[in-house]
């Protein structure tokens, strides 16, 4: 990981991605409340990651920062597919 910074713009910019895609899909499909419900989805887990990035009390912070960025992945995949189920 090459830093905190850069950490929290990938979250920003995946889970941003997300939003838009969502937003395109459920427009396009006519289905907006369903769009919404993973929005918010969204906007939670990225509340979640941003507070897990803040937290001081970890010992190694190595593997805390890379497990985040893993967890990022498994969550957007998650919300992609929810979004391409729609």
């Amino acid at each position: 990981m090459a830093s905190i910074k850069n950490l929290k713009k990938d979250i920003n910019y995946v889970l941003g991605d997300v939003i838009d895609y969502a937003l395109d899909v459920s427009i396009l499909k006519n289905v907006p409340e369903k769009g919404e419900a993973i929005i918010d989805e969204a906007i939670e887990i990225f509340d979640n990651l941003v507070s897990k990035i803040n937290d001081k009390k970890v010992e190694n912070k190595k593997t805390h920062f890379k497990a985040i960025h893993q967890e990022l992945e498994i969550k957007a995949k998650s919300l992609v597919e929810k979004i391409n189920s729609l």
